[in-house]
């Protein structure tokens, strides 16, 4: 599935703005049910924002129990696309604030909704993924089912000249 918005159709819009509803699954990630974002798309002379807020609800693997939950996510996105290569001189200065990201387009003429909310979720998704503050010890694995038998013959290992 793929979503492209043509720069022309930003261009063309009443005042460079153009709306855009997103409301799919992303094949690549494990979603409860479709993503969901609502886009404002800005042309800046040079450059086009992408701004709005993007929701779901993942299927993540618990990092402490290993069971699978349920992560509700909401964030918004700021983007700037260059319509032309990056090393060009621009005749218009844009200023970018902190936490964009400007992506070169390098004179497409169209910008991949589909791939920015797909590298946009994944890179929403947390470092430490813990399905809940009460996450039961109980849940672990037990340190002697996590040894592996196939390690057992380095147990009796000896290094010359080592005492």
């Amino acid at each position: 599935m793929e979503d492209f918005i043509s720069i022309e159709d930003i261009e063309n819009a009443k005042d460079g703005i153009l709306e855009y509803s997103f409301e799919n699954l992303i094949k690549e990630i494990n979603s409860e049910g479709p993503i969901k974002a609502d886009l404002i798309l800005k042309n800046l002379g040079e450059f086009v924002e992408v701004s709005g807020n993007v929701k779901g609800i993942l299927n993540l693997e618990c990092d402490l129990c290993l069971k699978e939950y349920k992560y509700n996510f909401e964030f918004s996105i700021d983007e700037i696309f260059a319509k032309r290569a990056l090393m060009e001189d621009y005749g218009q200065e844009t200023e970018i604030k902190e936490g964009q990201f400007v992506t070169d387009l390098n004179g497409a003429d169209k910008i991949d909704i589909y791939d920015l909310l797909y590298q946009s979720v994944i890179l929403n998704i947390p470092n430490k993924k813990v399905c809940g503050i009460n996450c039961s010890r109980d849940n672990f694995q037990k340190e002697e089912d996590l040894t592996d038998p196939r390690m057992d013959v380095f147990k009796n290992i000896q290094i010359k000249g080592k005492e």
